[in-house]
């Protein structure tokens, strides 16, 4: 096993406190939004080795003897590279509506801006890699989010009554084409450059939002989320594009799968994401940082479809699997208590990370104390683990 050290991103939308205090690390003084454990080559965890006390960075572990790392099943299906990537996720104020590539498109992408020039840390780059990027979101607090489209017809129902021209407008499309093309041609409507809303028409809409939660609104927690987004991205149309937007509210110990396509945002939380070992977002707006529409629009799944929720299988009676829909992850949330000892499900490369308590993670030849906060790369060769000791673990494994 291998001890993780990792590293953290400092995003404008993230806590000052919440990783820092799992972590168990004095506040910083600036936003922490993530904390990545995996070996994705822009910001790779490192581990200590007898040959470097230092660290080596895990992706660079992980090529120098991939077989036994990844193991033979692994390797066949994904060369010689970990699939996944795990991450804590701090979420202060709401962070960019956006939308990740499948696989295809993301080929295709990462092979155009390299053949552009464009630098891997340039700003404007979209696509950082040439991976899909679908992910799964487990709640550690109360996680506000917005996920996939709302049925066409309650999208037009929650735009009746607001006073704004633009409110009316998108009435109109959405009455006249309840449908997937209506669904299109209001998102469309709000964020192609051509048709963009003026920062006036979008604060018509947020102070109609204001108006209605004053008088008493059919709608309280759709009107709030505009009003939020607003207040926090002013004149920015991604606020108006809530209202075509699920809302999702994820109590800890819940989790949601947010398959290539899906557009989504993060309003307010702390949660453990699990995603293909990627870092291709497409934004929309919501953010400070790199937006293009266009490319965006291109890769949009517009079908209305609920929240994906997954409930979990539960195994020895202490672990439970959230499964996802795809190849490169799953996910294991085991409790323990009273100096317990039980196994945990999954195989092959994986990561564990203590999220409260302490406990001992063992394989057939090895074992680690993890604290909260800490986190252990366990190579495919140590086989199964079991988990005592008195606290909780999460576990990145391949299906």
């Amino acid at each position: 096993m291998y001890r993780l050290v990792n590293q953290t991103q400092d995003y404008a939308w993230g806590s000052s406190t919440a990783i820092p205090e799992l972590l168990g690390a004095a506040p910083p003084g600036r936003p922490v939004a993530e904390l990545w454990m995996g070996a994705h080559p822009l910001a790779p965890s490192r581990v200590a080795t007898a040959e470097e006390p230092a660290g080596v960075p895990l992706d660079a572990l992980v090529r120098a003897d991939p077989e036994s790392m990844l193991g033979p099943d692994v390797m066949a299906r994904f060369g010689r590279s970990l699939p996944y990537l795990l991450k804590l996720v701090a979420v202060e104020q709401p962070l960019s509506l956006q939308v990740h590539p499948n696989v295809e498109r993301a080929r295709e992408g990462f092979v155009a801006e390299n053949a552009a020039g464009i630098p891997l840390t340039d700003p404007r780059r979209n696509y950082k890699d040439a991976n899909h990027k679908p992910e799964l979101v487990y709640a550690l607090t109360r996680f506000e989010a917005l996920s996939g489209f709302r049925a066409p017809r309650r999208a037009a129902e929650l735009l009746v009554g607001l006073d704004a021209p633009l409110a009316e407008a998108l009435h109109r499309v959405l009455a006249a084409e309840p449908s997937v093309r209506g669904i299109r041609t209001a998102f469309r409507r709000l964020l192609e450059p051509e048709l963009r809303p003026t920062t006036g028409e979008v604060e018509a809409v947020a102070r109609a939002c204001r108006q209605r939660l004053a008088s008493g609104s059919p709608s309280p927690r759709a009107d709030r989320t505009v009003v939020q987004l607003a207040e926090a991205y002013p004149g920015d149309p991604g606020a108006v594009t809530s209202l075509l937007l699920n809302p999702v509210t994820l109590e800890p110990g819940e989790a949601m799968f947010i398959p290539a396509g899906g557009v989504h945002a993060y309003l307010q939380g702390l949660a453990v994401e699990v995603m293909a070992n990627s870092d291709n977002v497409l934004r929309a707006g919501l953010t400070s940082k790199h937006v293009d529409v266009p490319e965006l629009l291109v890769n949009v799944d517009y079908v209305a479809a609920p929240p994906i929720r997954v409930a979990p299988e539960v195994f020895h009676g202490a672990a439970k699997v959230f499964y996802a829909p795809v190849d490169d992850f799953e996910l294991s949330v085991a409790e323990v208590e009273g100096g317990q000892v039980h196994p945990l499900p999954g195989r092959g490369p994986r990561i564990v990370l203590c999220v409260s308590g302490e406990v001992t993670v063992r394989s057939e030849d090895d074992e680690t104390q993890l604290a909260r906060g800490e986190s252990v790369f366990v190579p495919a060769v140590e086989g199964p683990l079991r988990v005592g000791g008195a606290g909780t673990v999460v576990q990145a494994d391949v299906p």
